[in-house]
């Protein structure tokens, strides 16, 4: 299985960039994984919110195929513990499933036709984020998913 992390917009904070690029490297010895920035809008000061996660939408859906399992990084998703972070991706990787497309949308969040393309939401916390550290705070936590799956000792519980 193959993973794709898509996130709206460049990530300008060197620090946090350095931890993405980290973390990237280190899943990338579990599975293939891409990290993959779709570009700013321009002239979104011009648009409403709508228009603007609308437009965001449409670059998001044409990343993703229909074999895809696609699931969002959403306040509102399902919230788990690390263990159980873990497991969840455990059935993803045993389900055969080709491709496991995430997603960190913008600040207004997603288009109801991303959300109607996705099998599942899940929620880091129910704090709210940058959407640049939220990045580097998820490439953690997959990495330690893969960690606790291998039984490495990275994760103390």
């Amino acid at each position: 299985m193959s993973i794709e992390l898509i996130v709206i917009g460049k990530t300008d904070m060197k620090e946090v960039s350095s931890l993405i690029e980290m973390y990237a490297r280190r899943i990338n010895f579990y599975c293939k994984f891409t990290f993959t920035t779709l570009p700013d809008l321009r002239n979104n000061k011009k648009m409403s919110t709508q228009q603007q996660s609308q437009l965001e939408g449409e670059a998001i859906l044409r990343q993703i195929t229909d074999g895809d399992y696609v699931v969002l990084l959403d306040e509102h998703g399902d919230e788990m513990r690390s263990l159980e972070f873990a497991e969840w991706m455990q059935k993803r990787l045993n389900s055969g499933m080709k491709r496991l497309v995430l997603v960190i949308g913008g600040p207004y969040g997603f288009s109801e036709e991303v959300y109607r393309r996705a099998n599942g939401k899940v929620s880091l916390s129910k704090m709210t984020f940058s959407h640049q550290i939220v990045r580097a705070i998820f490439l953690e936590q997959l990495y330690r998913a893969f960690t606790i799956l291998h039984n490495e000792p990275y994760h103390h519980e």
